[in-house]
């Protein structure tokens, strides 16, 4: 709903982003599953991890088929002149907190997403948005 006042639109890749992130994530922790033992495997997965989802927001937003929930107030917000790393800094801290106050746990690795993925976002995007063509317009 918060997409309406800033005038994002929805995609095929929003929808595929809704439907398939659960499924996808469930599926590669059947796959991935040995125990990470010792805390250099586990920190090299956490930052992988993260790494990735950077990566892959700057692939799949960068398309232009649409963004996820959470990326598409990312980029109706940035549009408006604030930066990628920032506004999406704010989204995951709020997120993390609600979630806080609602009664989840706060671990390590919630904030090393929290004030990674921002600035990992706007360095992939930056790099990986396809330019819409002439043809396109």
């Amino acid at each position: 709903m918060l997409w309406i006042p800033i005038g994002e639109r929805i995609g095929i890749g929003t929808v595929v982003n809704v439907i398939l992130i659960g499924v996808v994530i469930d599926l590669t922790l059947f796959a991935i599953a040995w125990p990470f033992d010792g805390l250099v495997l586990r920190w090299s997965a956490l930052m992988a991890g993260v790494l990735l989802v950077g990566i892959g927001s700057g692939f799949y937003i960068g398309v232009g088929l649409g963004p996820g929930p959470r990326d598409g107030l990312m980029t109706g917000i940035a549009r408006r002149g604030y930066s990628i790393r920032g506004v999406r800094a704010v989204i995951e801290i709020t997120v993390l907190v609600a979630g806080l106050l609602l009664g989840g746990t706060v671990g390590v690795g919630t904030v090393v997403f929290a004030f990674g993925i921002g600035p990992l976002v706007q360095l992939f995007l930056g790099r990986l948005t396809i330019p819409e063509s002439s043809e396109a317009r």
